[in-house]
């Protein structure tokens, strides 16, 4: 959906007909809107996170990857205080 958005903002920029990505574009709404109901009927009662809800989760592993050494500075420092 993000694309064709995208697709329609640049055709509306270049003063385009956009109707054919704006029909895609409901198409793709309407579809969501038929699977969240049929999720609905299946006994689905969660509240959906809202898109900014979903950006702000973190998904990155809880350790933090400490970068390398760069020996080649180390030996130079060992070099020039000799």
């Amino acid at each position: 959906m993000m694309e064709v958005e995208t697709a329609i903002r640049g055709q509306i920029k270049q003063d385009l007909d956009c109707a054919e990505s704006a029909t895609r574009l409901f198409a793709m709404r309407r579809e969501v809107v038929a699977l969240i109901g049929d999720w609905k009927a299946a006994g689905g009662g969660e509240r959906l996170p809202t898109v900014q809800e979903r950006l702000k989760e973190n998904h990155r592993s809880p350790e933090k990857h400490k970068p390398e050494k760069n020996n080649k500075v180390e030996k130079l420092r060992v070099v020039a205080s000799r």
